[in-house]
C-alpha cells in the first residue's frame, strides 16, 4: 500500500465566525499524516457561485446545518477516494468533479467538495514535510501579498447607513509584510480613536471593520484619510484606500438604489461618475464589484473610464469561474478578479481561474469570506499563487488575524528571499497629489 494513499476521510459540523454551521474535513493517509481544512461561507453571495449543501431543517440552526454534507463526505466521497494518491491533488479534484457531475456542485455540495480538496492538499504537503505554500506554489513561491484590510463596514456586512459594503486600507508602501501589518494596525487603532472622539460606535461588522452610522462614502473616506495621517503615515504612497461597494446588493429594477443611506437611485452612468469623483478625491487604488453581477455594460464603461488608473475587480461578476473570467477578458470588463476557493469548489479549479488572470495580465486577489474560520489555507495559497494581494478582513477578530499571523510566519520562514512589493505603483497616476489632499477635501 502506498504510504501517500488516502486511508480515510471524515467531516465534522463546526461553527464559522458568524455562529453558523460549516464543515471541517480531515483526510488521513496510510502513513498516518493528516490534513484538516475548514470551509468558509459568504453572506453576499453571487448567483453563479457553487452551491453549499445545507440541511434545511428548521429545527436545527434555522435550517443552516451541514449534517447532510458531513454524511456526503463520509458515505459518498470517502468510498470513492479511499486509496487515491494525494501526491496528485488535481487528480483528486477531478475525481470529485466527476463524482458530483453538476456544473455548480449542487449534488455533493461545494462545502463538502472543497473541504476534501483543501484537506488533501494539506495532507500531501505534510507527507513531503514542506509548507503548504511551497507544495502549491513550488520553490519560487516567495512573494508576500499586500493586504486589503476592511476597516469600515456597510452594506450587507453591518447595520449602518452605508450602502457600500467595504472601505479598506491598503498598506502597499511598506518594505515587508510585517511592516505592512504594523501600518494597518496603527491606522486601524487611529481610526478607532477618531470614531470614539466623534461619538460614533466602535462596534465591528462581520469582517472586523467598524460600523459607524455614516451615510456617504465621502464620510468614510475622510475618516480613513485622517486615521492614516494620525498614524503618521502618508496617504497614497504608504497606505491607500480600496472600495468594495458590492453593487449587486443595492441593484434593483435597473437602478442602483441607495436605500440604506436614503440617497435615492442612480443609473449606471451616474454611478460611474460617482466612482470617478471618489478616485479623483481620494487615493483609491482598487474598486471591486462597482456594478451588479449582470451589468456587463456598466463594468465595461467603468473599466474604460478608470482601468488605466486603478484596479477594477470583478467578484460576483466572475464567481472564480474560469469561463466567466475568459468572457471578462474578451469584453474588457475589468482588469482584475477576486478569487474565492468556495465560489468554484476545488483547489484545482481555483488555480485554473488564476491562470486565466495571469494569461490576460490581470491582477488577482485571494479572498476570505464574511463567514470565516481560523483556517489559514488562503494565507499559504496567496503566497503560492504569487499574485501579491489578499483580502483577509480587518485588524481584529481572530479568524481574520489568523491569516495575517500565518503570513508573518511565512515571511520569517522565507527569510532574505521573501519579497513584498506593491502591485499598484504602476497604476497610480499621481500618488504625490494624493499625499496633499486635505482630510475633508472634495477634490
Amino acid at each position: 500500500m502506498n504510504a501517500q494513499n488516502i486511508k480515510s476521510i471524515d467531516a465534522l459540523e463546526i461553527l464559522d465566525s458568524r455562529g453558523n454551521p460549516t464543515l471541517r474535513v480531515t483526510v488521513e493517509l496510510e502513513n498516518g499524516r493528516r490534513g484538516t481544512a475548514s470551509v468558509p461561507s459568504g453572506a453576499s453571495t453571487a448567483q453563479r457561485e457553487a452551491i453549499e449543501l445545507r440541511d434545511g431543517d428548521p429545527a436545527r440552526y434555522g435550517g443552516k446545518g451541514v449534517l447532510k454534507a458531513v454524511s456526503i463526505v463520509r458515505e459518498v466521497i470517502q468510498p470513492k477516494l479511499r486509496g487515491f494518491d494525494v501526491s496528485h491533488p488535481f487528480a483528486i479534484d477531478d475525481a470529485l468533479i466527476v463524482l458530483d457531475g453538476t456544473e455548480n456542485k449542487s449534488r455533493l455540495g461545494a462545502n463538502a467538495i472543497l473541504g476534501v480538496s483543501m484537506a488533501a492538499a494539506r495532507a500531501a504537503a505534510m507527507t513531503l514535510r514542506i509548507p503548504l505554500y511551497a507544495y502549491l506554489g513550488g520553490p519560487m513561491a516567495h512573494r508576500l501579498p499586500v493586504p486589503m484590510m476592511n476597516v469600515i463596514n456597510g452594506g450587507m456586512h453591518a447595520d449602518s447607513k452605508l450602502d457600500f459594503q467595504e472601505f479598506m486600507i491598503v498598506p502597499h508602501g511598506a518594505s515587508t509584510f510585517a511592516e505592512a501589518l504594523r501600518h494597518g494596525a496603527e491606522t486601524f487603532h487611529a481610526l478607532k480613536s477618531l470614531l470614539r472622539q466623534r461619538g460614533y460606535s466602535t462596534a465591528v461588522g462581520d469582517e472586523g471593520g467598524f460600523a459607524p452610522q455614516l451615510r456617504e462614502p465621502d464620510e468614510a473616506c475622510d475618516l480613513i484619510m485622517e486615521a492614516i495621517q494620525t498614524a503618521g503615515l502618508k496617504a497614497g504612497t504608504e497606505v491607500a484606500i480600496a472600495l468594495d461597494p458590492a453593487a449587486s446588493s443595492f441593484f434593483k429594477d435597473g437602478q442602483y438604489r441607495f436605500d440604506k443611506s436614503g440617497g435615492g437611485n442612480l443609473g449606471a452612468d451616474e454611478l460611474g461618475e460617482l466612482y470617478r469623483y471618489l478616485v479623483n478625491a481620494y487615493p483609491i487604488v482598487s474598486v471591486e464589484d462597482g456594478f451588479a453581477e449582470d451589468d456587463w455594460q456598466g463594468f465595461r464603461a467603468h473599466c474604460a473610464m478608470l482601468g488605466g488608473r486603478i484596479q477594477i475587480v470583478g467578484d460576483d461578476l466572475y464567481a472564480t469561474n474560469p469561463a466567466l473570467i475568459a468572457r471578462g477578458v474578451v469584453e474588457n470588463a475589468t482588469n482584475a478578479a477576486l478569487i474565492k476557493l468556495n465560489q468554484i469548489g476545488t483547489v484545482a479549479e481555483t488555480v485554473k481561474a488564476i491562470d486565466q488572470c495571469r494569461k490576460a495580465g490581470w491582477g488577482f486577489i485571494i479572498s476570505h469570506r464574511s463567514g470565516e474560520t481560523e483556517d489559514t489555507f488562503i494565507a499559504d495559497f496567496s503566497v503560492a499563487m504569487g499574485g501579491g494581494q489578499i483580502k483577509a478582513g480587518s485588524l481584529c477578530r481572530s479568524e481574520r488575524l489568523a491569516k495575517y499571523n500565518r503570513l508573518l510566519e511565512i515571511e520569517r520562514e522565507l527569510g532574505a528571499s521573501a519579497r513584498y512589493e506593491s502591485p499598484f505603483r504602476r497604476k497610480q497616476s499621481a500618488p504625490e497629489a494624493h499625499d496633499a489632499i486635505a482630510v475633508n477635501g472634495r477634490g
